[in-house]
């Protein structure tokens, strides 16, 4: 099926960290210009893919956005045999699931699977303020080429600063690095590492030759995901919803958002 839909771009996203959001994120962009679809929910298994393969992908759709999950290594690589992604996005690198996959090495070797897999007319999208995907070294000899996205870290093509976050959302700065100006953007979402999940998003949407005035735009759209810091008026006060969240990184991540919050701070958790 995925065969017989010509120019199909796919796209694979992975990590340790922000996958299903990403892949929310990276949905609304891409439809401004694009017909897209993106496995449903938090689906990133081989049998969630190919159930979404068969029961939902059109030949009317230009992009398949692929979450990928995995418990050990040679799993990522498995998913690329399955639906071959040209493009991939790696959203963090951390230790979950080391129980199962044995290892902190092997953690960062499964996930660079879906990058190693590219082709050589490929695009990766890493994130070099992580340390785990700037040290790694890449051993796939068709090297794709590859766009680094940042906050802390200056040399990179993709760079977003003064971010700022209040009870409508974030806002920040992005400058890319083959343009001399910088580019202001606003989004609903919360917190630096959705700034993060946006910045790859944009990189990818600015690849494939969306305008930076309709990237301003589809980021204003993004929606949040249910229940993943989901900002919330309840009469005289707000509520952060993060009930999803089941990770030590992401509870300091919804922390840090809640710092940014000016007036009395409640923590339920």
């Amino acid at each position: 099926k995925l065969k017989s839909i010509n120019n199909l771009k796919v796209i694979g996203i992975t990590g340790s960290y922000g996958k299903t959001s990403s892949k929310n994120i990276l949905n609304d962009i891409l439809k401004i210009k694009f017909n897209c679809l993106a496995t449903p929910k938090s689906i990133n298994t081989f049998n969630g893919l190919m159930i979404t393969i068969n029961n939902k992908l059109s030949k009317l759709d230009d992009i398949f956005i692929a979450e990928m999950g995995a418990y050990v290594k040679g799993e990522i690589n498995g998913l690329c045999k399955l639906v071959n992604p040209k493009y991939g996005i790696i959203t963090s690198i951390g230790n979950a699931h080391l129980a199962t996959f044995g290892s902190e090495q092997n953690i960062i070797d499964g996930k660079m699977e879906l990058i190693e897999y590219l082709p050589s007319d490929g695009i990766g999208v890493l994130n070099k303020d992580d340390l785990k995907q700037k040290n790694y070294k890449i051993k796939n000899k068709n090297k794709c080429k590859i766009i680094w996205i940042g906050i802390d870290n200056k040399d990179v093509d993709v760079k977003a600063s003064n971010i700022k976050c209040n009870s409508k959302g974030t806002s920040f700065t992005v400058k890319f690095k083959d343009i001399e100006k910088t580019y202001d953007f606003e989004t609903k979402l919360l917190g630096k590492h959705n700034v993060y999940n946006i910045l790859a998003s944009i990189a990818l949407g600015y690849e494939f030759g969306i305008s930076i005035k309709n990237l301003q735009q589809a980021v204003k759209k993004v929606k949040p995901v249910e229940h993943r810091l989901e900002l919330k008026r309840l009469g005289d006060f707000y509520q952060i919803d993060d009930a999803y969240n089941s990770n030590p990184i992401g509870a300091k991540n919804a922390l840090d958002v809640l710092d940014l919050m000016k007036g009395t701070k409640v923590v339920v958790t």
